[in-house]
């Protein structure tokens, strides 16, 4: 079976066609590190994110072995058109929380693409409560998050910044 079978019984491409070019998403290939790695490192991103970018190894290391190499994490390249456009994972932290999280090429931003790519993550993560915790100051973000449904439960702090917790699917 390939990569486009959709089968539950194996990794699947999905995908949506919107204005800009079909949505997909895909399993992610080394290759794409490269790509996630340049996006980490654009300036405007890092100042919206208040994510800090690793160095060339250390994040290479990182999506090696605790991504890639964790079969807790449920881990996408987005694409649009093709090419690698970013990437959408999901993971359970110590404390117990199942948490996503996203990154998109600058290119790809105010283009819808966040909307689809995520929209289809969620049909694929079927943990819920489903929490995430942007950057206040990350409105777009935010907006997304709660177009899908997320709700603000409350706050976390990471280092000296506080982010918005929000959850998709917490029973109040």
């Amino acid at each position: 079976m390939t990569d486009e079978t959709r089968s539950p019984e194996t990794e699947t491409e999905t995908g949506e066609r919107g204005a800009h070019g079909e949505v997909l998403l895909r399993t992610v290939v080394d290759e794409d590190l490269l790509v996630f790695l340049a996006q980490e490192n654009d300036p405007e991103a890092v100042r919206r994110s208040r994510f800090a970018p690793r160095p060339r190894e250390a994040f290479l290391a990182h999506w090696r072995e605790r991504v890639l190499g964790d079969p807790d994490c449920l881990v996408r390249t987005v694409t649009v058109g093709g090419e690698a456009a970013g990437h959408a994972v999901s993971w359970t932290a110590p404390d117990g929380r199942r948490y996503v999280g996203y990154w998109l090429g600058r290119p790809y931003w105010g283009r819808g693409v966040g909307t689809r790519a995520l929209g289809l993550f969620l049909a694929l993560e079927p943990v819920r409560p489903l929490y995430a915790d942007p950057f206040p100051g990350n409105a777009a973000s935010v907006r997304l998050l709660e177009r899908h449904g997320f709700e603000r439960v409350g706050t976390v702090r990471h280092g000296e910044d506080e982010h918005v917790l929000l959850a998709l699917g917490v029973s109040r």
